[in-house]
């Protein structure tokens, strides 16, 4: 399922009322007493899928117009820190892969989950050159691969090793940004590499590699639209707002994937063949945070306790936001 301008209200509310136990109706308001609308809105993002798109059309933007919101935009390279800045309330909503709200929950961290992207799919995947001797997974005993640390590639990663029978010991993480990565694989100072669109489609268009395995063929897992908490409490409308705007702009990118993929080039410098390879294996979608949704998370966050990557158990369910009744 997916949001529509008419549904992301009644989402949202009816999110609030099956956890806080009142009926949607008790939690409306009118509109004019609902908050006050910042001056600004400030929005973390990587230069990948949706949220380019949503940029690129200023779909936020005009729907914010009205309530004399701005929007901000601020640049990140990778997930954790996005959720750092979102933690400090430097930025107030954000787009991460599924690793980095939890190590940033599992740190106290302010956030919210809001809602949840389509599954990465292939868009992700651990690859070798294609004349490297690791042919599999389980081959990855005692090599040296790249990851970033905290990462939803990081957690591919680990979920590959276990599906084949390996501990996360018996490799060495090389932990690196997708930048620094990316020249280490093409120089062979690791073997490996865990990584997603569009790192993934420029190193197969740079060279000759081989997949050993993707998410979607490793584990069902989702990318998180994310909000500061206390941001979200004092204005619900405009987190519903800019869910509503991004389902828009996922509508239109799914039916536009060449125009998808042009403004990704333009955006990143990063030709637009790459672009091209990495749309098109891309699914555009913004859901409601189902119980399965939530259920795999949590699977992630008990691995990642269980190996010690994050310093305490927690509850994923515990960072679902809620809008604040009246």
């Amino acid at each position: 399922m997916t949001f529509t301008r008419r549904r992301i209200p009644a989402l949202l509310l009816g999110l609030g009322a099956s956890l806080a136990g009142v009926h949607p109706a008790a939690l409306v308001k009118p509109a004019a007493a609902q908050e006050a609308a910042p001056a600004t809105f400030r929005i973390g993002y990587q230069k990948i899928g949706l949220i380019v798109v949503a940029r690129q059309q200023a779909t936020i933007e005009k729907r914010l117009a009205a309530q004399g919101t701005k929007v901000q935009w601020v640049e990140f390279q990778a997930g954790p820190p996005l959720l750092e800045a979102l933690n400090a309330g430097s930025i107030d909503f954000g787009y991460t892969g599924d690793a980095p709200p939890i190590f940033s929950q599992a740190a106290g961290g302010n956030l919210v989950y809001v809602a949840a992207s389509a599954p990465s799919g292939d868009g992700e995947a651990i690859l070798v050159k294609a004349d490297s001797p690791i042919r599999s997974v389980a081959d990855l005993k005692g090599r040296k691969v790249a990851v970033g640390r905290g990462t939803s590639a990081h957690n591919l990663l680990i979920a590959a090793l276990e599906k084949a029978g390996l501990a996360f010991s018996d490799i060495t993480p090389a932990y690196l940004t997708p930048a620094d990565a990316g020249s280490a694989f093409a120089n062979d100072s690791v073997e490996a590499w865990s990584i997603w669109d569009p790192y993934f489609a420029a190193a197969q268009a740079r060279s000759r590699t081989r997949v050993l395995t993707t998410s979607g063929q490793t584990l069902d897992v989702s990318a998180y639209f994310l909000a500061n908490r206390t941001f979200a409490d004092a204005h619900p409308g405009i987190i519903a707002s800019a869910l509503a705007a991004l389902s828009e702009a996922a509508a239109w990118a799914d039916g536009h994937r060449d125009a998808v993929a042009q403004a990704l080039a333009t955006v990143t410098g990063i030709p637009f063949a790459i672009q091209k390879a990495a749309a098109d294996r891309t699914q555009f979608a913004v859901r409601p945070l189902s119980d399965a949704i939530l259920s795999n998370q949590q699977a992630t966050a008990d691995r990642f306790h269980r190996l010690g990557l994050i310093p305490r158990a927690i509850s994923v369910r515990d960072a679902v936001w809620t809008p604040p009744r009246t």
